[in-house]
């Protein structure tokens, strides 16, 4: 007879899995973002946008790994959005900062209202990803 596995190593599993699907995310995200292929330019954007909004919400949730999954995806939500209308304010700083790749990466370079339904598509399948993961690793 097996014994079950304990509370303990299901949490270190768990852990391992949203740091495996960070791994997996970041270049799937830069490659669909970047790449010039047959695709639009809005196809990428667009998933390059889903792809970002997935990488924060498996990296909140690696981060504090009891968090509420919901309030995680709607956080991140708000705070892309945030970040998006930040784009339409230009302070020196601000812009000292976007001329960083970093800051580019984090902050943006311009508005965009086609943005927004990739931020609320990428947090639900981020939303999505990070339950199939808990449920498979706590069955709850």
């Amino acid at each position: 007879m097996t014994s079950p596995i304990s509370p303990d190593r299901r949490f270190l599993k768990y852990r391992i899995a949203l740091l495996i699907s960070i791994i997996v995310i970041i270049p799937l995200g830069y490659v669909v973002r970047f790449s010039r292929g047959p695709a639009p330019e809005w196809f990428n954007d667009s998933f390059g946008a889903i792809a970002y909004e997935i990488f924060w919400i498996l990296l909140t949730v690696f981060l504090w790994p009891q968090a509420s999954l919901v309030g995680t995806a709607i956080g991140v939500c708000v705070a892309t959005c945030g970040l998006e209308f930040l784009q339409l304010w230009q302070p020196p700083f601000l812009q000292a900062a976007r001329a960083t790749l970093p800051g580019r990466l984090v902050l943006g370079n311009s508005f965009t209202w086609s943005d927004f339904p990739s931020y609320f598509v990428g947090s639900f399948l981020g939303w999505v990803w990070v339950r199939w993961l808990r449920r498979s690793h706590f069955r709850f």
